[in-house]
């Protein structure tokens, strides 16, 4: 019967969501004869027991390529977790959720928004000028034993981050635009917290990996809100606080045996 080696794996879709990865620990550069893709492993002691980690960086954006190294990632290392962490877009309705930059996202449930058909307007209530969307959103929901641990560190008081537990939409392009958050986000998950272009791949490849299977945490802070002000100004921060709160939540409260 096959067991965990790893106890983390972190991915990262961007070199800025690395660096922050990278200061958390010393690691050890990890290279495969027959994978191109470069990893870093290091350790941390919990209870008088080591725990490896293993990270890596996708070499494009997106829920492809996020897919694809979650699953070389798995094959690779069989981690208990599976850990998406950087930098999302905050789309919480202010009734719902006050959000400010640097504020942490953890999905409860992960869904693709931009599944669906393209259709006649008459024939859908998501309308973009001539063109009518009907969408079939895909869903993954956190594994239920894992909300305790996340809101037990959430309310520690090793915690500094403002902590939101909440729906995390991903699609395929970069929104800066609110009407497409009102039309085809709110409309189908009026409680979506968090807008990025990876959760949902990183979490199907985790769900439908060889055992045995991670469990996928997706971990991303607000470095914008998918407006027209859109900037980089706040995503070396946003990276920051996400990859501290991770860090919180596998080395103190995560399971590990």
């Amino acid at each position: 019967m096959e067991t965990y080696q790893y106890g983390v794996a972190l991915i990262t879709a961007t070199s800025m969501e690395t660096a922050a990865v990278m200061q958390m620990y010393d690691w050890r550069e990890i290279n495969f004869d027959n994978d191109m893709q470069t990893y870093y492993e290091t350790q941390f002691m919990r209870d008088n027991t080591f725990y490896k980690v293993v990270t890596t960086q996708q070499n494009a954006m997106g829920m492809t390529a996020a897919a694809a190294l979650s699953m070389k990632l798995i094959e690779h290392f069989r981690p208990r977790y599976l850990i998406a962490v950087g930098i999302a877009a905050g789309v919480a309705l202010k009734d719902v959720e006050e959000q400010i930059y640097g504020d942490v996202v953890v999905a409860d449930e992960i869904w693709d928004y931009s599944t669906g058909k393209f259709v006649s307007p008459e024939e859908s209530e998501i309308r973009y000028g001539n063109i009518g969307f009907l969408p079939r959103p895909a869903v993954i929901r956190m594994q239920s034993e894992l909300r305790k641990y996340v809101e037990t560190a959430a309310k520690s008081k090793e915690n500094q981050c403002h902590v939101f537990i909440g729906a995390m939409a991903t699609g395929s392009a970069v929104v800066a635009n609110r009407e497409i958050l009102d039309k085809q986000i709110h409309s189908q998950f009026r409680h979506t917290a968090g807008l990025d272009m990876e959760a949902y791949g990183i979490a199907y490849a985790a769900e439908n990996a060889t055992a045995p299977r991670p469990a996928p945490i997706v971990i991303k802070s607000v470095s914008d809100f998918a407006d027209s002000h859109k900037n980089d100004q706040y995503q070396k921060f946003a990276a920051y606080t996400s990859v501290e709160f991770a860090r919180l939540l596998f080395e103190k409260y995560l399971p590990m045996t």
